[in-house]
């Protein structure tokens, strides 16, 4: 079953165990639907029944079940709220998760020209997605693609793929197919 990171614990919240949650994707709505979620810090990870869900002046707070006092929410600040794919939030059209993104094979080429979307030449693939203050990043490693070869871009060195990220915005990429795990690149130039 995939599991999506949907909020933080960040501290308790008064005397019986609640504590505050930090909405990963910024939205509150969907907790509010969930019965047990897995708390996670690296490894490990406890189920729990939440037992209840308060939004109090613009914070999030939860209260779930073993978790009764300030001195029970102290370990657990910083540990990810998780829950199946279901109960994450829904997603407005062109906005992506992230670990749908990561993975996705990066494809170069005009589809105009006869080419098949799947059958584009992949010169990299998604690693990792960064936030930065204008926007998301992909980071990209390349791949020893033809297309990048006769573009003059240096792919890596002595075996080591090359890294390069990618501002995740419509001038840079195009199509995004998660289902078939594959993104679109519009500009050779910005792998440069």
């Amino acid at each position: 079953m995939e599991q999506f990171v949907v909020g933080l614990i960040r501290g308790p919240h008064g005397l019986k165990g609640m504590f505050k949650v930090e909405s990963t994707s910024g939205e509150y709505g969907h907790f509010a639907g969930m019965r047990e979620v897995a708390l996670r810090n690296g490894e490990t990870q406890r189920h729990v029944a939440v037992e209840s869900v308060l939004c109090k002046a613009g914070t999030l707070l939860m209260k779930c079940a073993g978790i009764d006092s300030p001195e029970d929410v102290k370990p657990l600040n910083g540990w990810q709220i998780v829950v199946p794919r279901e109960y994450a939030c829904p997603l407005s059209p062109g906005e992506y998760y992230i670990q749908d993104l990561i993975g996705c094979s990066l494809v170069y080429g005009d589809t105009d020209d006869g080419l098949e979307a799947d059958a584009l030449p992949v010169v990299g693939t998604v690693t990792d997605v960064l936030e930065g203050g204008a926007g998301d990043l992909l980071e990209v490693s390349l791949s020893e693609s033809r297309v990048l070869l006769d573009a003059g871009i240096d792919a890596g060195k002595r075996g080591e793929p090359r890294h390069v990220l990618i501002p995740f915005k419509d001038e840079f990429i195009g199509t995004v197919d998660t289902a078939a795990k594959v993104i679109r690149l519009m500009h050779l130039w910005i792998l440069e």
